[in-house]
């Protein structure tokens, strides 16, 4: 029997939903109530009877009724949303503080509205604008240094806003963070106390880790009189890959191969930490390795990686008590929140 090449008939485009979509007044007619009842109902439940509100809640149930979150904000002048602007989710230093600060809002009826900028303070602005069309009842945004327009569009958008992950004594609205530059000293004195006499710093293209930086350089050759060997990574986030390639630049370029390495990530760091295995180099008698942000890794690694805490669950809860203070309208509150971090040694340096 020969097999047919001949085109099969298309199949018939289904059809819509055929009862339509489900309303308010769908609700009322299941629960036998008006559908003025039903929107006591959802926007304030302790306006209608116990009884009433289970029927209700049960119909709801049954047909998987979705209020209508853009006419209750037209109506209370509240959208319920946050909006939340980091540079990469999947940064765990970030994620640890939007997991606080998310808990927190979401305990008070918000929901976040979370997207990545990168670095780019183009993208920020282009990303900032898509979320102040939804209306947001508050910003949520990393760092302190932001360009004219996004100062422009939150001033005029009139909504609370918290910058994170940094401070700074003229913040938009409110800041909760801590000193970049004073981080970067403290490593700098952490690694002269520690006997360290040369010294390198390896870092990414984030502007913040660049203060860290030139205050650990700064620092460093302050107290003793030697010159940071600097690898800088402007493009782009810190990798592993990166960690190990500026470790073999050290060494290929620079002789470096006895002193303390500053990173501006603890990614970078446990990539020299790999790098100085493969060559050979014993780590901390020849190199010290010192990270930044204390990832989940960070205690686990081989040896464990000396770096610098920064608490973000504390951060991210007191940058929503921050937000939910102004929405209540709360008076002489601070203006700057500094949560510190801390230098935590370990077996790397």
């Amino acid at each position: 029997m020969e097999q047919s090449n001949a085109p099969k008939p298309a199949r018939p485009a289904r059809k819509p939903h055929q009862g339509g979509r489900v309303t308010m007044a769908t609700v009322g007619r299941m629960a036998g109530v008006s559908q003025v009842t039903v929107s006591r109902a959802l926007s304030d439940p302790h306006k209608v009877s116990a009884d009433t509100l289970k029927r209700i809640q049960e119909a709801i149930r049954a047909t998987g009724f979705v209020p209508n979150a853009i006419a209750g904000a037209l109506a209370s002048n509240k959208s319920l949303l946050i909006s939340a602007l980091v540079p990469a989710i999947t940064n765990v230093v970030y994620s640890s503080l939007l997991h606080g600060f998310s808990k927190k809002m979401r305990e008070h009826g918000y929901q976040i509205m979370l997207s990545e900028t990168g670095f780019d303070p183009a993208e920020e602005e282009a990303t900032l604008a898509a979320h102040l069309s939804r209306r947001p009842d508050g910003v949520l945004l990393t760092g302190v240094r932001h360009s004219p327009d996004v100062r422009r569009m939150l001033l005029g958008a009139r909504v609370p806003v918290v910058e994170i992950w940094d401070i700074t004594d003229t913040p938009i609205d409110c800041c909760v963070g801590f000193s970049h530059p004073d981080a970067g000293r403290a490593v700098a004195e952490f690694a002269t106390a520690s006997g360290y006499r040369k010294a390198a710093c390896v870092l990414a293209g984030d502007e913040r880790a660049q203060r860290r930086r030139q205050a650990f350089t700064d620092r460093f050759t302050e107290l003793n009189g030697t010159e940071v060997v600097q690898i800088n990574h402007p493009e782009g986030p810190a990798t592993l890959a990166r960690g190990r390639g500026a470790l073999r630049e050290l060494i290929d370029k620079h002789g470096f191969t006895e002193g303390v390495i500053y990173c501006s990530s603890d990614l970078q760091a446990h990539g020299v930490l790999i790098e100085a295995r493969k060559s050979g180099i014993r780590v901390p008698e020849q190199l010290a390795v010192i990270g930044f942000g204390d990832q989940e890794f960070a205690a686990h690694t081989d040896p464990a990686l000396t770096t610098v805490h920064v608490n973000g669950e504390k951060l991210g809860l007191s940058a929503a008590n921050a937000l939910l203070a102004r929405f209540r309208g709360e008076e002489d509150l601070a203006s700057v929140i500094d949560v510190g971090f801390e230098v935590i040694r370990r077996e790397s340096a």
